[in-house]
């Protein structure tokens, strides 16, 4: 799983439009497809804030000459988290979660944005264990909802998922 580092990967990713959200994240999603694929599929209209910039697409930020992978960001806002070591416990679990999903992902550029405080009176310490374990389940809340809205999508459209089971095929008389 890659990071994402700069401003533009982060811009895209959440310009690709919100796939969950819990009380206090978000995810949100942009769609790679490999090179060749992108240009044999029109691309799906954004849902997000704004449009890509003109002159650089997917695959400008992110590099496309190989199949695209898993990217993943972070972002905490001091606005819902004020002390520095909350911010970097909540992105230490956003990491370590996501990390164990990357198998499950598909290959787009993720955003987990932290959208709500979580309350300082109940989580008085910043590195808590009980602030670590309400940010993780929400997490896999997180994922949870987002695995099962993909391959909701997925059968829908008609493609098999792992968690569809395939039919027998019919006895030859």
């Amino acid at each position: 799983m890659q990071r994402l580092k700069t401003r533009p990967q982060f811009q895209a990713a959440m310009a690709g439009g919100t796939v969950s959200r819990t009380a206090h994240f978000a995810l949100h999603r942009l769609g790679l497809a490999p090179t060749g694929a992108a240009a044999a599929s029109p691309p799906a209209p954004p849902t997000g804030p704004g449009p890509l910039p003109h002159a650089q697409g997917p695959q400008a930020l992110f590099g496309m000459a190989e199949p695209p992978g898993v990217w993943m960001g972070a972002m905490v806002p001091k606005r819902w988290a004020r002390r520095a070591v909350t911010r970097n416990t909540i992105k230490r679990q956003i990491h370590a979660v996501a990390a164990s999903f990357e198998s499950q992902l598909p290959q787009a550029a993720h955003v987990v944005r932290l959208r709500a405080t979580f309350d300082r009176k109940q989580f008085t310490s910043a590195t808590s264990d009980a602030l670590k374990q309400a940010v993780r389940a929400e997490l896999l809340q997180l994922f949870g909802y987002a695995m099962r809205r993909s391959s909701g999508a997925a059968t829908a459209t008609g493609a098999p998922t792992a968690a569809t089971p395939q039919p027998a095929p019919a006895p030859v008389s």
